[in-house]
């Protein structure tokens, strides 16, 4: 049993017991959050759409973190002009507790 959730513009194939790294959540590190279902499939069957009534999946903060580093650097050719910048991206990391269909 498995389900496609959306969270921080982006989707995530999922399974109970999964970690997953999302976009950083407004959550205190141990609360409880619930995500949006996209599909579910179990036992073969897929549901989606209006299938889906109260359809939830319950998972657990454990931490927030920073990503790996990303460096970018821009130039001009010829001109003397260079410019170097970093990002590092937050993220909530979640452990999947329950498939609520």
């Amino acid at each position: 049993m498995y389900a496609i959730i959306a969270t921080g513009g982006k989707q995530y194939k999922v399974s109970v017991g999964d970690t997953v790294k999302v976009e950083l959540l407004n959550a205190e590190v141990g609360s409880t959050v619930t995500l949006d279902v996209l599909a579910i499939m179990t036992d073969g069957e897929v549901k989606a759409g209006d299938q889906l009534n109260g359809a939830n999946v319950s998972a657990e903060v454990t931490a927030h973190g920073k990503g790996r580093k990303i460096n970018i650097f821009t130039y001009k050719a010829k001109k003397n002009v260079r410019k170097r910048q970093g990002h590092r991206q937050p993220y909530t990391e979640l452990k999947i507790l329950g498939i609520n269909a």
